[in-house]
């Protein structure tokens, strides 16, 4: 839905397909106007010609008429002859050199024409009028054409123009609208190739293969793909580079410390002293982190072959059975009966359940167990706790985010964790309280198809 105050965007295919239907309709209805002056003018032309040709037909035929004829009787009374006819549509008067009128036919009105006795056309409130004269000048002849016939054809002709407009706009939205479509496809085909670059990504763009005007726009995004591969490939380096730099003089650092501590008597300094080991401890999670974020954005994921990931997370529960802080605490309940094959790399999803089971160990209550629930689709790493807010899922797969607790840790691994599963093409949910429990937290990872 569009937000207020904010312009609605339309499709480009169907702004062309109402642009080009209503340019379509447009010129269709200039067409049809020009069409029916020309017709109009045409059929004038072609009325006047009837007009003027029966009058000089008519003449010789009136005046035989007239020749033959009664005079005695009242010369209206011929009007009488011509009851029940059809509608005519030309009309005629036959009048005297006075302008009384002798004869007409049974549409025409009894008193002459308001139009002068004159050979030519002439145009009165309703008719338009030919004169014919005889040869002596002593009988005039009007025969009439209603304006009214004219505008019904005109009329006519322009309807009959119209109709087609009723069939052309639906066929021309969809004639249209193919071929906008397929020529829109290379567009459509350009932003699939950009959506589908990101920091694993960054291959070229293939520009050969679009049209030549959205060659340009490729050329374009390849360019800002490579200045975003080398920053990305510089800060990658930096991070493993300082982190890889930093574990020697860390562990060093560390060791002597704790000898340190084994030497110092109770007192100030062994608490200080203490308090130096934890923070190289702390400094030396973070080297650790930092290396495997910057395997996470160098994009590893997909193996080149299928391994099982029960052997994976029974190696990282064994590390951990053999640490003497977390023995027996991790525990494996494998429902899938067998194994689960998957095409994921080892490493990968190492880092994945390390980082999973570490944040359950760190931030569940001490000394209490973390469940890693394997089925044929999904993995869960369950540990108890209290439940969280909703307002703290928000930032939980952020770097550097560790919300509100005193435990220990760098902020990094779900985001770590949510950067391999993505790039393995699986999903990361992450659910409190647990599964079946009113409290506690749980990751689950839903594995893609193997």
């Amino acid at each position: 839905m569009t937000k207020p105050n904010e312009p609605s965007r339309a499709s480009i295919t169907w702004r062309l397909i109402a642009a080009l239907t209503g340019t379509v309709v447009l010129f269709w209805l200039i067409a049809v106007g020009i069409g029916v002056y020309v017709v109009h003018k045409e059929l004038s032309e072609t009325f006047d010609g009837a007009l003027q040709e029966t009058a000089e037909r008519l003449m010789p035929l009136v005046l035989d008429d007239l020749g033959n004829r009664d005079h005695s009787g009242d010369p209206q009374s011929l009007e009488q002859l011509n009851k029940g006819l059809n509608r005519e549509y030309l009309t005629y008067q036959v009048l005297d050199a006075n302008g009384k009128v002798i004869l007409h036919s049974h549409d025409a009105p009894p008193t002459a024409y308001d139009v002068p006795l004159v050979i030519g056309f002439h145009n009165a409130a309703r008719y338009r009028i030919y004169t014919e004269s005889s040869a002596d000048g002593t009988i005039f002849l009007h025969v009439a054409d209603a304006f009214k016939n004219r505008r019904e054809a005109s009329r006519e002709s322009g309807v009959a123009l119209l109709w087609p407009l009723l069939a052309l706009i639906p066929a021309s939205i969809v004639a249209i609208g193919l071929i906008v479509g397929r020529s829109l496809r290379p567009i459509d085909r350009l932003r699939s190739q950009i959506a589908t670059k990101d920091g694993g990504n960054m291959m070229p763009l293939d520009a050969e293969t679009l049209p030549r005007e959205l060659q340009p726009i490729a050329r374009s995004v390849n360019l800002l793909l490579d200045r975003l591969r080398l920053a990305l490939e510089a800060e990658r380096e930096f991070s493993a580079n300082s982190a890889h730099e930093l574990r020697t003089p860390i562990a060093g650092a560390l060791a002597q410390t704790q000898r340190l501590l084994v030497e110092l008597p109770p007192g100030p300094l062994a608490e200080r002293a203490s308090r130096i080991e934890t923070s190289l401890s702390n400094l030396g999670r973070l080297a650790e982190k930092l290396l495997q974020l910057s395997r996470a954005q160098a994009g590893i994921g997909t193996g080149e072959k299928p391994i099982d990931l029960i052997a994976v997370i029974e190696t990282v529960i064994g590390d951990y059975d053999r640490d003497t802080g977390t023995a027996g605490r991790v525990l494996l309940e494998n429902e899938t009966k067998g194994k689960l094959i998957r095409n994921i790399d080892i490493d990968a999803f190492a880092i994945v359940m390390r980082n999973l089971i570490e944040n359950a160990l760190i931030h569940g209550p001490v000394d209490d167990e973390v469940t890693v629930r394997v089925d044929d689709g999904t993995v869960r790493v369950v540990n108890g706790g209290h439940v969280l807010l909703e307002e703290e899922f928000t930032g939980l797969k952020k770097r550097f985010w560790r919300g509100k607790t005193k435990a220990a840790g760098s902020g990094l691994g779900l985001s770590i964790v949510e950067r391999i599963v993505n790039q393995i093409g699986g999903r990361i949910d992450l659910i409190s309280p647990a599964t079946g429990r009113s409290d506690g937290f749980e990751a689950r990872i839903t594995l893609p198809r193997g």
